[in-house]
């Protein structure tokens, strides 16, 4: 008995597209600049000291990187500080940002984000690839999925053979 069956991918027919929001990640390293190293005996910060390290320092290893300024002391620093440590960053880096790691990657994901022309969605059945190996922030989905609602027929979080539905357009 021969029986031949056709193998058919209702996958690929169901007309969905499949965004991974990681192709948005930065590909540069990002560095976290800590201020508690600059310090006197961890609890201030000499201006004389300071601006001797500024223009002592190396800036050139910051060269085509992602900048985070903190400090991660229970110290108080003043803005003037974050500021010149800003303006000899700013030739070097490709960003420079007051926060952690998280937060400079937030911060990447929002300006590739900004770049998206949603209209390109429109009316479209979309499924927002949820695993993967890059990290993708939560902050990344929400601004996502903000500006996909207001075109798409709908959203679904996962993969195109097991989703989540999110939303659905009401005709």
């Amino acid at each position: 008995m021969d029986i031949q069956e056709n193998i058919v991918n209702k996958v690929a027919q169901s007309g969905l597209i499949t965004i991974d929001l990681a192709h948005y990640a930065p590909n540069e390293e990002i560095v976290v600049y800590d201020i508690k190293d600059n310090l006197f005996h961890g609890l201030i910060l000499k201006e004389k000291d300071f601006r001797a390290f500024i223009k002592e320092h190396d800036w050139s290893q910051y060269q085509n990187k992602h900048i985070g300024i903190i400090c991660s002391t229970d110290a108080i620093v003043p803005t003037w500080a974050y500021m010149l440590l800003t303006n000899k960053l700013e030739p070097y880096a490709l960003s420079v940002h007051f926060g952690d790691k998280e937060t400079v990657l937030d911060n990447l994901f929002n300006q590739a984000l900004d770049q998206i022309d949603f209209s390109t969605y429109q009316d479209e059945r979309v499924v927002v690839k949820g695993c993967g190996d890059v990290y993708v922030p939560e902050s990344a989905f929400i601004k996502f999925t903000l500006g996909l609602s207001k075109v798409v027929k709908s959203i679904m979080y996962g993969e195109p053979c097991s989703t989540v539905p999110v939303y659905k357009r009401k005709s």
